[in-house]
């Protein structure tokens, strides 16, 4: 090891040692100097624990209605709300998914592989001897809907062809139905009651969770086409869901069933659609600006915490410097040298901010154990890559804060400092 590497090495040692002891010494001032970067940091934690928390929920929400699905509705999801524009339009008909299916089968070109119709309330009631479950939601659709859906089933089947064409009394039930009518455990074969009508249970999908933190998959029930229509009659929340045959080629996928609906409507060429074709990218457009909001609030709480930060940081320094003057001009006479004063109060700001980084980590880490445990639906993601750019933007405020005062203190004229009182 050559000599300048030796000297730069104790060095720092040396000025690491001496931070330590003035920290250790002042530990109300010095927690009080780290305190705006201990607010940035949990700012900025927290703001990249909720963003990557939605993207994580988000991703599992649309992995349970398939990346390769297209939805045929009245209404579209990008202008959700604006009921209005479609009030008007034609309700969409279940016979136009056994008019796509003929338009598809035999077609080697075709980007589309299958159509599956879906009519569906949320106002329907499941009940079982003195049990009742409320707000659950019933769908009727037949029996090539595995195809179009990502839940597996705990138990039992689905229904087939037979009893899809027969419109059975048969019903695949989700997993909060389940525990709720039948606590004991034994669900298959038993019958519940829908209005008036008695439904046998064939078949329980596994637990999934919920969708956006907001719809339940779990509290589903689904039914034959026909015996849907029987208990529930016509309803105007009628779907067609088609998968596509691969889901890089969906806009392709998408235009081909836009062309589709277009002949089965009988619309003449340039008049607008009346129907909407849905895929997950309007929930991605819908859900960046929320993404952006949540972003902003957190970059401008996180900026204005480091700024007072630093300048409290940069005042305290140089309130040190002003402390120690006689202390700084002391090693200079005896041979210190200005990087070595230099580095010893810059690695005294960087050592604060870094303390209140860390004491910001352990902050926002415990208020996301204590989301998660409060709320286990609400989705929140705490990364290693968050924890290495709060360190990165601590030990950057350090530098930044106590540069200046660094540089002050350096430049100090030895035999000045030792007549300073």
């Amino acid at each position: 090891m050559s000599d300048s590497l030796r000297q730069y090495r104790y060095e720092t040692t040396e000025s690491l040692n001496i931070a330590v002891y003035q920290i250790r010494a002042n530990k109300t001032r010095s927690f009080l100097t780290a305190l705006g970067v201990i607010i940035g940091i949990v700012a900025i934690t927290m703001m990249g624990t909720a963003i990557n928390g939605i993207d994580l929920g988000f991703e599992k929400s649309l992995s349970m209605i398939g990346y390769d699905v297209i939805y045929v509705q009245k209404g579209s999801w990008s202008t959700m709300g604006q009921w209005w524009r479609y009030r008007n339009r034609p309700d969409i008909d279940t016979r136009y998914a056994t008019e796509i299916n003929r338009n598809i089968e035999g077609n080697p070109f075709s980007e589309l592989a299958v159509a599956v119709p879906q009519m569906s309330t949320i106002q329907a009631s499941a009940r079982y001897r003195d049990r009742e479950i409320l707000q659950i939601f019933a769908m009727g659709t037949n029996h090539d809907y595995p195809q179009t859906a990502s839940g597996d089933l705990s138990e039992g089947r689905f229904f087939t062809v037979q009893e899809s064409a027969g419109g059975e009394a048969v019903c695949v039930i989700g997993d909060d139905i389940a525990s709720g009518l039948f606590p004991e455990g034994r669900v298959i074969e038993k019958s519940l009651r829908l209005k008036n009508h008695n439904v046998r249970v064939v078949g329980v999908f596994k637990k999934q969770g919920k969708f956006l933190g907001l719809f339940s998959f779990d509290n589903q029930l689904i039914m034959p086409l026909g015996t849907f229509k029987k208990i529930y009659g016509k309803t105007p929340m009628v779907t067609i869901r088609v998968k596509i045959r691969d889901e890089k080629r969906t806009l392709e996928a998408m235009e081909e069933l836009t062309g589709l609906m277009r002949r089965i409507r009988k619309l003449p060429p340039g008049k607008e659609n009346d129907f909407g074709i849905n895929e997950q990218q309007a929930f991605k457009s819908q859900l960046d600006p929320i993404k952006n909001g949540i972003a902003v609030a957190g970059i401008f709480i996180t900026g204005m915490s480091l700024f007072v930060g630093a300048i409290g940081i940069m005042n305290i320094t140089f309130v040190s410097v002003k402390e120690r003057t006689r202390e700084i001009g002391l090693r200079k006479a005896l041979g210190a040298r200005r990087r070595t004063i230099l580095l010893q109060f810059l690695i005294e700001s960087v050592m604060i901010c870094l303390i209140g980084g860390i004491i910001g980590l352990v902050t926002a880490l415990s208020i996301t154990f204590m989301i998660q445990n409060l709320l286990p639906d609400f989705p929140v993601s705490f990364s290693p890559l968050l924890v290495l750019m709060s360190l990165v933007i601590s030990v950057a405020t350090g530098v930044i804060s106590g540069f200046a005062p660094a540089v002050t203190a350096s430049n100090l004229d030895p035999a000045d400092s030792l007549r300073y009182e």
